[in-house]
């Protein structure tokens, strides 16, 4: 049973205009959208509960916040059962370094974005976190030589 909602040209209208700026007040996107104002706040309040809308949040540029050292890290595990995968995956989702990871198939277990500050705190994330947990078999590191597409909105 999927779990899709059928949305109308409207609704894709606000989510493109709420991707591109969250900000904008109820009357500015109405406008915006070619929707009343009350329309398209009962159209928002739908997609919310319904959680096509996730959330709201600000884009961080990450090299003017100080995390200049981004890498791709394919992970391969030595182990996959059930304790040991619930333990990378719990530690792997709560370290802050890594703001993306991914379980795939294929060659890696895992592939994550990860963001420091530079090398040697990325060294730092491998040697003390990444390298202790007994599951990791391996780690393949691609560093990031530049962002060509940083902030990718959701075809709707």
């Amino acid at each position: 049973m999927s779990n899709e909602i059928q949305l109308s040209s409207g609704d894709r209208a606000i989510m493109r205009a709420l991707q591109q700026d969250c900000r904008l007040s109820n009357a500015q996107l109405a406008e915006k959208v070619g929707m009343s104002a009350s329309a398209c706040w009962r159209r928002v309040r739908m997609l919310e509960e319904a959680g096509v809308i996730a959330g709201y949040g600000a884009v961080i540029d990450a090299d003017r916040a100080g995390l200049g050292f981004h890498a791709i890290v394919h992970v391969r595990l030595a182990r996959h059962d059930r304790g040991a995968v619930q333990k990378v995956m719990a530690d792997l989702t709560t370290r802050p370094e890594v703001v993306e990871c991914y379980s795939t198939t294929g060659q890696y277990d895992y592939h994550l974005r990860v963001l420091c500050a530079d090398m040697a705190a990325y060294r730092r994330f491998l040697d003390d976190f990444l390298f202790r947990l007994p599951a990791i078999e391996s780690a393949q590191t691609n560093v990031v030589l530049e962002d060509l597409k940083p902030r990718s909105v959701i075809p709707v």
